[in-house]
């Protein structure tokens, strides 16, 4: 009798006796739970037929699950300001784990491609998060409950993201999805934050505001606004980058639509990085803009970048127009910074920092600095020395040896990316949209000399996947060819190559 269910389709299935029995049954069984629990437990019950579903395709498609952890990279923290007391960041962390398991059941009767991710790009990630596990027998570091939640930021979201990306992102279709949600919350980000400026921040913001955010977001009588990110610093630092990639890709990809969207997040970007009064954030731009000159290997190009990039230096540091705008007054002391007294005392914190370091070439241990350490060992000494910088973090808890070793990888990465791009690569189109990748990946770098903004959510997601794409972009390179041999959209999400 079973056997013959196998058989038939859907709607016949439906119609045997069997089935019509299990969905009466069912249908009893709904009625009962409805009306001993009410209208709540009937809307609960509707709530997860959308939840069944999404799992459904979860674990039918585990890209739906680097999808899911994206997203989540941006609105995270943003939602415990409205939920309070629920750590929505470790929710990352469980889907990421998740997004494994589905891939495990996906490929459970197929052959994994197990060389996509036999990568010098997977091994690097394995040599960070394994420094960070010895950072646990650090004898200076104070708490292991700081190390846990310090380095998912710092190398367990790297070590797990890159080989998920190079598993099930290895096509161009999942680069240009990735694009396009890049694109939509970075957009939203920079409505978010404008509502907070003109409008004003709603009461949950308010209440974190009152609360916490005051001291480093309402500056001299003027809000310095965050969005729906964790902080100022890191929405002027992940807006910038999205101005960047937006902006280059709108100029590099083919399709009016895809130009005027990219167009769109590219200038929004920009705006949300301008009203952020993040003045670290200024240098994405300019250096992911040199980065994408020098990648395109056009001279022409250089000189025109050198030019515009010397009237925008020009324009801050030996001009005083649009002074009356607070958002121009406060990046405008990035490029003056005698005059700057935050500049002065990072140097002092720097300074003293030194003199503590220079007989611990580990550092004081992950999550003894910064918040992290403010919150699990508030009397160490690191957690009373800001750090600001993300390498002056690293230096500070994983030494000397620890900011070599971050500085080679990252390094590498760069080197290595940019010799792809420049030299492997055949396709103009795609070898442009991916140095827009590299040029956003090089701004956050230079951002993250004054705030410590690559390990932070969304940056640091946005950024592995970033890496992944571009290490398999030859890869890329090889599908376009071949779809535009058979007259085919290369960008197309249908194509099945």
């Amino acid at each position: 009798m079973f056997s013959s269910l196998k058989e038939k389709t859907g709607s016949e299935k439906l119609q045997h006796p069997v089935m019509i029995l299990v969905l009466v049954a069912a249908a009893v069984l709904l009625g009962l739970i409805i009306a001993k629990g009410g209208f709540i437990v009937a809307i609960a019950l509707l709530g997860l037929f959308p939840v069944i579903i999404y799992f459904n395709r979860f674990l039918n498609d585990p890209r739906v699950g680097i999808y899911t952890v994206i997203i989540l990279g941006f609105i995270a923290i943003g939602l415990t300001r409205y939920i309070r007391n629920v750590p929505f960041g470790l929710t990352v962390d469980g889907f990421l784990v998740l997004t494994y398991v589905a891939v495990f059941f996906r490929y459970f009767y197929e052959k994994v491609k197990w060389s996509q991710i036999n990568r010098d790009l997977v091994f690097l990630g394995l040599i960070w998060f394994g420094f960070s596990v010895l950072q646990l027998f650090n004898p200076e570091a104070l708490s292991r409950t700081a190390w846990f939640y310090a380095m998912r930021g710092l190398s367990l979201y790297m070590l797990l993201l890159i080989p998920l990306a190079l598993l099930t992102f290895n096509r161009l279709r999942y680069l240009y999805i990735f694009l396009y949600i890049w694109g939509i919350f970075s957009i939203l980000g920079t409505l978010k934050g404008l509502q907070q400026l003109y409008i004003g921040p709603d009461s949950a913001e308010q209440f974190w505001l009152d609360t916490v955010g005051a001291v480093t977001h309402i500056l001299f009588g003027e809000l310095r606004v965050f969005s729906f990110f964790s902080d100022a610093g890191q929405f002027g630092a992940a807006q910038g980058a999205a101005g960047v990639v937006g902006l280059l890709t709108a100029f590099s990809i083919k399709g009016s639509h895809n130009k005027i969207f990219f167009l769109i997040m590219g200038i929004s970007g920009l705006w949300g990085m301008m009203i952020s009064g993040t003045r670290g954030a200024m240098i994405v731009p300019m250096i992911g803009g040199i980065t994408f000159i020098l990648l395109r290997k056009n001279f022409r190009a250089l000189i025109i970048g050198g030019v515009l990039l010397s009237l925008i230096y020009a324009f801050f540091a030996y001009t005083y127009i649009g002074e009356g705008n607070a958002q121009v007054r406060r990046m405008r002391t990035a490029f003056r910074p005698t005059e700057d007294e935050s500049y002065i005392v990072r140097l002092e914190n720097r300074r003293i920092l030194g003199g503590y370091l220079a007989s611990k070439p580990f550092g004081g241990g992950i999550g003894s600095a910064g918040d992290w350490g403010k919150r699990f060992s508030p009397n160490g000494f690191l957690s009373q020395i800001a750090t600001d910088s993300w390498y002056v973090q690293i230096w500070a808890e994983q030494g000397i040896v620890g900011l070599i070793i971050h500085l080679f990888i990252l390094s590498y990465i760069l080197i290595k990316g940019s010799y792809i791009i420049m030299f492997r690569l055949k396709e103009p189109e795609l070898r442009s949209i991916v140095g827009a990748l590299m040029a956003g990946f090089t701004g956050i770098m230079g951002a993250s000399y004054g705030n410590g903004v690559l390990g932070q959510m969304p940056t640091g997601i946005l950024i592995y996947v970033s890496w992944s794409l571009i290490f398999m972009s030859q890869q890329l390179d090889r599908e376009y060819t071949y779809l535009v041999s058979k007259g085919l959209d290369p960008w197309s999400i249908k194509n099945k190559t």
